[in-house]
């Protein structure tokens, strides 16, 4: 009886230590266009939305998460409200604090950042600008981050693809599947991004060709459970929900398994934390 009980006693034991080490590897990451600072907004201000939207991050407990549409006064909101967090990142109109961010935001108890920089959506990666066609300068912000928990390393792109500019939408998914490949160093690959593009149009046909050896999947289609709507962009609610689309993603590519994948559609009261749903999934890195 008392080796029955010994046994159970291990086996608890390996099952419990099995379970934390598992907890210790899930990552929540998400995808969050979190709305520029626009006072044409009235009820909508960001001055109205910055703690609900600050609290969102805390609740879903996102361990990275990159941001779209970020401008200096909201980064500095954001880590104020979230001093857990770090974050690399430029302004798109100058490469410092000038206009738009596409930051990434990680829990520093987490990660360390290994290796980082940003570049444009453009003919000239380093040169501020505008890219082709395109009607706004667009940045993308990268990241090497080692977790501290588990020693691994990860490779992690975020970004905002212009909305008008037919051929600079094409290049830019182009250039992100390019740089990724030429930055990650063979580790596993995590985009995040409002692409103003449902999965049909053109943009994210380049980022998933399946013939393409660098193509990225959405991490949705390969979620063991996913949970919320089928769409992200709801204008603060104005849109029908028949007209709503799916145009904020999480990417993965390489040794990475996607337990899960929801679609956020908090509001509190009458207020709306973005005009986008961030979208967020639990990834282990395998």
């Amino acid at each position: 009886m008392k080796r029955i009980l010994l046994c159970l006693m291990v086996a608890l034991f390996a099952t419990g230590c099995l379970f934390a080490k598992n907890n210790d590897e899930k990552m929540n990451v998400m995808s969050y266009n979190i709305r520029y600072d626009n006072s044409g907004d009235k009820d909508n201000q960001w001055k109205f939305r910055r703690d609900f939207a600050a609290d969102l991050v805390k609740f879903h407990e996102a361990d990275v998460f990159g941001a779209q549409e970020v401008l200096n006064n909201q980064l500095n909101d954001l880590l104020d409200r979230l001093p857990e967090y770090a974050y690399v990142g430029v302004g798109r109109e100058d490469g410092k604090t000038k206009g738009e961010y596409a930051p990434i935001f990680y829990r520093k108890d987490r990660f360390s950042v290994e290796k980082s920089g940003n570049f444009w959506l453009a003919e000239d990666i380093n040169a501020v600008g505008k890219g082709w066609d395109a009607a706004c300068e667009r940045v993308a912000t990268w990241a090497i981050l080692k977790d501290k928990n588990t020693g691994k390393k990860f490779f992690f792109l975020n970004t905002h693809l212009d909305h008008m500019g037919k051929v600079a939408r094409h290049e830019g998914a182009s250039l992100v599947l390019e740089q990724a490949k030429k930055l990650s160093e063979n580790l596993p690959i995590i985009v995040t991004g409002d692409f103003n593009a449902v999965p049909s149009d053109e943009p994210i046909q380049v980022l998933t060709n399946p013939s393409d050896p660098r193509h990225l999947t959405h991490s949705r289609t390969i979620a063991g459970f996913t949970y919320g709507p089928e769409w992200t962009f709801h204008d603060f609610g104005k849109i029908p929900y028949d007209k709503r689309e799916w145009i904020d993603y999480i990417f993965v590519k390489g040794n990475i398994k996607v337990l899960r994948h929801g679609v956020l559609t908090e509001t509190l009261n009458n207020l709306f934390p973005s005009d986008h749903c961030p979208v967020i999934s639990t990834l282990i890195l395998e």
